[in-house]
Order: C-alpha cells, then structure tokens, then sequence
C-alpha cells in the first residue's frame, strides 16, 4: 500500500462528499432571500410558506455540510503535514479569512431566521437571509481563492524551503481566481435551480400543494435554462484562462498529444497515453485553437511539450471534462423544451407529454451536483503531479512516516460515517418533502408590526440540522 495515494485517495473523498452540500446551500441562499424579499414586501402567505419550507432543506443541507467539511482541514495536518509546513503561511490565510469573514455570519444569520421566525418581522428575517446568502457566497470566495491559488499561484516569495506571503491581494485575485469564482457561483445557482424545479415537478405529478408547484415550477424552469447558459459562457471563460496559465491541463482535457497550429477540439474519443493517440476520435480541426486563442491559426501546446513525468492523468482528466460538458449540454436542451412545453400549455400533469416531461426534470435532480464533481475532478486531477502548480509537488508534500495501514484505517472510517451522514440527510430531505411546505395562511396571526405570533420552524428535523451546524462549526 502507497502512503501517498491512499492519502490523496482519502481527501478526495472526503472533499468530493463535501462538495455535494456547498453548491446547493449557495443557491438555496439566494432563492430563499428572493422569497423573502417578496413575503416581506407583499407580505403574501404563499411566499412565507415557501420560504419556510425551503429554510428547513437549506438547514439540514448546512449542517451535513459542515459536519463533513471539518476532516478536510485537519488532515492537512494529519496527511499533509509537508504541504501545511512549506505553504501554510500562504495557504492558510484565505481559509481562516473564511471561517471569520463567512462562517460565523452564514450560521449566525440562519439562526436568525430559524428560530426568530414568528418572533421578529419579516423585514428582520428577510434582511437575516440576505446575510445568509452573502455568508454562503463570500464563504465560496475564500475558499476558491485558496483553490485558485494552488492552481495558479502569485504573491508569495520563498524563503528557503518554505513560502512566505508577499502581496494579500495577489494571492487572493491570483491568474484563475475569477473564472473559477464565477463558474463555480453559477453551477451553484444551477445546482439548486434543478432542485427546486424536481421538487416542484414531484409535487405536480403527485397533485399536491398545487399552487406552490406551480409557483415553483414556472420560476426555476427560467432560471435553470439561464443558469445553463450562464454556465456555458463561465466555462469558456474558464476554459480560455486554463489555455495561457495550465496548458498540460488542457492538452489533457482535449487529449491533444500533439503540438501544432489549427489544433482541432475532440468531440468523441478515448485516449490512449501509451499509444500517444485517441481512439475513435471524432475532431472538428482548428476548433481549440479558435475557442483558446480566438485566431483559428494559432499553436497550441500539445502534451509533447512538457516531460512525461509532468502529464496529468489523461484519461481521467479527458473523461471527468467532457462528461461534466455532456451533462451541461442536456440541461440546456431540456430546460429549453421545457420552455417552449410551458409556452405552449403542455406541461399539465394530466397529459402524457407533461407528465413524462415533469418525470424528466425529477430524475435530472442528481446531474448537476454530478456534473459539479466532474468539475472538481478535472480541475484537481489535472493540476497533478503538482500540489501548488509547478512549485510544489503532491509527492513532497505528504506527512513523512506516516504509516499506511492508518490512512487506510482513516479511510474507512470515513467512509463509514459519511455514509451515515448521507443517509441522514436523504430521510431528512425525505421527510420535508412528503410534509411539504405549510398551508398559506394555516397556524398564523397577523399582527400590525407584521410579527407571526406562532413559530412556523418548529419541526425537529429543522431545529435539530441548525443547531448541529451550529456545534460543528465551533
């Protein structure tokens, strides 16, 4: 057993557990302070029964979130120890920003509106989810700036074998820090865009809480289809920055082996590393190099031009990348026939066509936050064999004597106890949803400072999420 990949084995999955729960807390955030926004102003029950409902998913959504994002900062002592020692003081000062910035702010304000429900007035509680939705957002912002920089590191100087911090902002607005930031703020929109129409299209089918469904359905239907192409229009963004700061990267990504001008972009194939060539491959010719570059003409660097022992991982680079591009290209196309479907007054339950569609758009749920991981792969796979891009390697920075037996040990036991907190977390989801959001207007007394005098947040699974969160994050 290797030390070394065992160690990279377990932070890749803890971090790719992790990441399912952050970019579905971001956008619920804003969707949330969108209903409030609207509850506050209008003061309409339908809205205040939506926002409620979805407070509850975003509570037990953070608390997993939290409870599972804890290991991965340890084991950069634990694992990593080499990589804390030489790059920590770097390293380390967007992710205790994130923490003091956005945690506190994030986990206070939620409190705010879970247990000030019914207590304060709307106004307070709409003003609470808009510091929730900036808390979720400026946490992603620190800890993408962390990312990027690891990606495409600036700011610092060395001293010896260590690094020292140089310029603050440099760090933080490194070479891939905007692309990253935007992309990844959009998928999270998505993300919970997808979520809330499946759910919303469950209801249809099941012909309950119609208002709400159809309420939720008609605006996420929008929203996704915009998020979509938002997301293209980042990713090319994203794609172009890779071209100029990581091109092993993306002569992994494009399985382009070859150096050379008018370098075609892969549509269809399956790279052989040993071979040096793509099977099967279906090319449009000079493609990459426009989309790269914008000149058709242009070189681009194929994987011949760095040492072999610098390539990325081909094929799981190659596949993680154009698997995440096919999902993005489905959501497109069937948000868009939702589109013309709704236009058209055929997406009612009762028909064939709708109900297949909206049987569609239940099953789509998990593909964004598969896409999201596909993302994550490429990005992280691709930057190896480097642990901070040609500064540090992943092989120099693992925990020296670390036995192996103990990261496998380590191992399972994550695996173990994820798979209860997946399981928490899906019953809990299970049992909001089959609840489903409160009668407008049921158990409420209107008041003349728009106060609620009964707490609409009391069931257990709410309660219970937010105040582990809460103890998790300290």
């Amino acid at each position: 057993m290797d030390t070394i990949f065992l160690s990279r084995l377990q932070f890749a999955f803890t971090a790719g557990f992790h990441f399912i729960f952050p970019p579905l807390t971001i956008g619920l955030a804003w969707y949330i302070f969108l209903l409030m926004r609207r509850y506050a102003r209008t003061g309409d029950e339908a809205d205040g029964s939506a926002a409620r409902f979805w407070i509850r998913i975003f509570a037990a959504s953070f608390a997993v979130g939290v409870a599972s994002g804890i290991p991965l900062e340890f084991q950069f002592g634990t694992n990593w120890a080499e990589y804390a020692r030489k790059v920590g003081d770097v390293f380390g000062a967007p992710l205790a920003a994130e923490v003091v910035f956005a945690f506190f702010l994030e986990s206070g304000f939620l409190a705010v509106m879970i247990f000030g429900w019914g207590k304060l007035s709307r106004e307070t509680i709409r003003t609470a989810s808009l510091l929730v939705a900036l808390g979720s957002t400026i946490s992603a912002f620190w800890i993408l700036a962390a990312n990027s920089w690891m990606q495409t590191p600036a700011g610092f100087l060395r001293a010896g074998n260590r690094l020292e911090m140089a310029d603050f902002a440099s760090v933080l607005f490194n070479p891939s820090m905007l692309p990253r930031f935007f992309h990844t703020i959009a998928a999270s929109l998505a993300t919970a865009a997808f979520f809330v129409l499946g759910v919303g299209s469950w209801y249809m089918l099941k012909g309950t809480h119609r208002e709400f469904a159809e309420r939720t359905v008609r605006f996420a239907l929008a929203a996704a289809l915009v998020l979509s192409l938002a997301q293209l229009g980042t990713g090319h963004w994203h794609a172009v920055q890779v071209a100029h700061t990581q091109p092993e990267k993306l002569a992994a990504v494009e399985g382009l082996f070859e150096s050379g001008p008018r370098a075609p972009a892969l549509v269809f194939g399956i790279p052989d590393e040993e071979a040096r060539t793509v099977r099967a491959a279906v090319r449009v010719p000079g493609l990459l190099s426009l989309m790269a570059f914008g000149d058709l003409d242009a070189e681009v660097k194929g994987l011949d031009a760095f040492p072999r022992e610098e390539w990325p991982p081909v094929l799981l680079t190659f596949l993680s990348f154009h698997g995440m591009v096919a999902i993005g290209a489905l959501l497109i196309v069937a948000t868009a026939a939702g589109m013309f479907l709704q236009r058209k007054g055929k997406m009612d339950p009762q028909t064939g066509l709708g109900r297949r569609y909206l049987r569609l758009l239940v099953c789509m749920i998990p593909l964004p936050f598969v896409a999201n991981e596909l993302g994550w792969i490429t990005a992280e796979v691709g930057r190896q064999p480097w642990a901070v891009y040609r500064v540090l390697r992943t092989s120099d920075s693992a925990t020296r004597g670390l036995p192996a037996w103990q990261v496998l040990a380590s191992l399972i036991a994550f695996a173990v106890v994820y798979a209860i907190l997946l399981a928490i977390w899906l019953m809990a989801l299970r049992d909001i949803i089959r609840k489903g959001p409160e009668v407008s207007g049921s158990g409420t007394k209107r008041t003349p400072g728009g106060v609620e005098s009964e707490p609409a947040l009391s069931e257990g699974t709410a309660q219970a999420g937010t105040k582990g969160s809460v103890e998790a994050g300290k």
